[in-house]
């Protein structure tokens, strides 16, 4: 018999948050592959409990490699656990490639639920919970940031992202250029730890308080885009935008196929306006 992956939630705070299963799960499993197995051991310790089986480290740069070596595992009918340094594995931490693989050779994979920064944010933030879009972390790079903001500019359901705290306040500056400066949003910090804050407000005025340094681990909710009906532009305005992405390092197809969400409009209606374009100027 093959055995049985355990994706274990673990808290993001409050170390009295941890779901009553993960001592057992941490007790009973042969294999336990953790993101920090320094913060695993500071984690068992607070929870009391000794780790049953052996431990081994499970990160970003190793997980590639040690895929297929817990799979094999798991195939010889062990019960790994896989555990990040807080919340659930696979939501931007290591699992997702554990998990493919566990999948794709008919192996067992349950979960122990446990505390998100997602959901938590989203349930604190005041904004519309009904429906709602994880976008996870932005690029670094600002010109790659701006690029996927504007892909977002349209969505109507809330919009979830992490964030680092040195990046804050150019990743709702640009926010605000993007979504608008009067969009609503929520930054998130240090949920269920001693010094949790939810700063609530219009993106331009958050931009401004974080200008002057936030620490901590954040999450920031956005209002998704108001209703309404498609824009009413002109063939030289629809130009006109390519252009722009154009130029912010946009590939063209990349570039018709936002404009052409931004406006209400067939891909093609901005194609043949780009194209029309070119025969006009030669």
């Amino acid at each position: 018999m093959t055995g049985t992956l355990v994706l274990a939630g673990t808290p993001i705070g409050d170390v009295a948050d941890a779901p009553p299963r993960l001592s057992k799960e941490l007790a009973d499993a042969d294999v336990i592959a953790a993101e920090d197995t320094r913060r695993l051991r500071r984690l068992t310790q607070a929870l009391g409990v000794s780790p049953g089986g052996r431990v081994v480290s499970y990160f970003e740069g190793n997980e590639s490699a040690r895929t297929p070596e817990l799979v094999e595992e798991l195939r010889g009918g062990a019960r790994v656990l896989l555990v990040t340094d807080a919340g659930m594995p696979s939501v931007s931490d290591p699992g997702y490639r554990l998990v493919a693989a566990a999948v794709e050779h008919d192996i067992k994979v349950t979960a122990v639920p446990g505390p998100s920064a997602v959901l938590t944010a989203l349930a604190l933030s005041g904004l519309p919970v009904d429906r709602f879009c994880f976008e996870g972390f932005l690029p670094r790079k600002a010109g790659e940031r701006l690029s996927r903001l504007r892909e977002n500019a349209g969505e109507r359901r809330t919009l979830v992202y992490f964030e680092a705290p040195h990046r804050l306040d150019d990743t709702l500056a640009a926010m605000a250029e993007v979504f608008g400066a009067d969009r609503r949003a929520a930054v998130c910090r240090e949920l269920t730890k001693t010094y949790e804050e939810v700063k609530r407000g219009p993106l331009a005025q958050l931009a401004a308080w974080a200008a002057e340094g936030v620490r901590g681990e954040i999450t920031v909710v956005v209002e998704g885009a108001p209703e309404s009906g498609p824009e009413e532009l002109d063939a030289e305005e629809l130009v006109r935008r390519v252009r722009i992405r154009e130029e912010a390092g946009e590939r063209r197809k990349e570039a018709i196929a936002a404009v052409a969400a931004e406006a209400g409009l067939p891909k093609r209606v901005v194609f043949d306006a780009v194209v029309a374009s070119k025969r006009t100027t030669g």
